[in-house]
């Protein structure tokens, strides 16, 4: 076995090596099914398309067709109509390219299989937003009994990502908002999980750019103290900025009453004359 093809792990082509043998024998050509006839997959993990690039796809199909088919699998509610198991964007840009009908292979699978193939797909292809994708593995946890372990062979990713992806679920709504929006990035996010007050400094992170970086340097240490001081995200900013100029660790104790005091701290004699050149201009 090559190292790459043992990297894949339990990828896509993967399984669908496994449903190979379910695929329906009447329908495992070619065909064609109404787009009215098909409907999204509910296991889709994907909420986000971005229409520039769903438009460039329709255009695309107008020109040459639909060359991959799309994988359905019979809709057990609803005889003679069929749900998405990949393929959803294909089928998304057929309807904006005026098809009435698209080239599909019909797959007999449960839903636990259907999941599985619409994550893997989506993350295989870089589809998936960080909170979509961690939603998805959430839904193998809580659905199909999936432990992390499990995600991670499934989806050839390391344990940790797939720990650390389902821990920004933790966070307030509005930051995973902010997560989805692409305004805040899974590294700038990770480090205010637990944060009290997470979501002001999230809103201070966007809007002043901070990096993922300087981001984590900011937080270290400040979760779970219990001190009479606040945590006031404008102050870690402030921290923040004073530390990068100085080259030296600040604290800035603000307490409740809005007194206070900052803490500039040295190690040699040269670090020493520097601050007090500083603060006697």
């Amino acid at each position: 076995m090559s190292a790459q093809k043992k990297g894949l792990g339990k990828g896509l082509s993967a399984l669908f090596g496994e449903i190979e043998n379910k695929i329906d024998n009447k329908r495992n050509q070619k065909n064609t099914i109404a787009i009215s006839d098909i409907e999204r997959n509910k296991y889709q993990p994907r909420m986000i398309f971005d229409e520039e690039k769903l438009e460039e796809l329709s255009l695309s199909i107008k020109e040459n067709g639909i060359i991959q088919p799309i994988a359905v699998r019979p809709n057990k509610y609803d005889p003679g109509k069929f749900e998405i198991v990949a393929g959803e964007r294909r089928w998304l840009a057929a309807q904006k390219a005026g098809l009435n009908e698209v080239p599909v292979i019909v797959l007999n699978i449960d839903d636990q299989k259907s999941l599985e193939i619409a994550i893997v797909e989506n993350v295989q292809r870089q589809d998936l937003n960080i909170i979509e994708e961690a939603k998805g593995y959430q839904r193998l946890s809580q659905e199909f009994g999936y432990d992390q372990d499990k995600i991670s062979k499934l989806m050839s990713k390391s344990r940790s990502h797939v720990s650390n992806t389902l821990r920004l679920l933790t966070l307030p709504g509005d930051v995973i908002g902010l997560i989805e929006e692409g305004k805040l990035t899974a590294g700038q996010a990770r480090p205010l999980v637990g944060m009290p007050n997470a979501s002001e400094v999230a809103e201070n992170i966007a809007k002043k750019k901070v990096a993922a970086r300087q981001v984590e340097s900011m937080v270290k240490g400040k979760k779970g103290k219990k001190t009479d001081t606040i945590e006031d995200p404008n102050i870690i900013f402030v921290r923040n900025e004073l530390e990068s100029k100085l080259g030296l660790n600040v604290e800035i104790m603000n307490k409740k009453n809005n007194s206070g005091k900052v803490v500039i701290k040295y190690k040699t004699l040269d670090q020493f004359e520097l601050i007090s050149k500083l603060l006697t201009k």
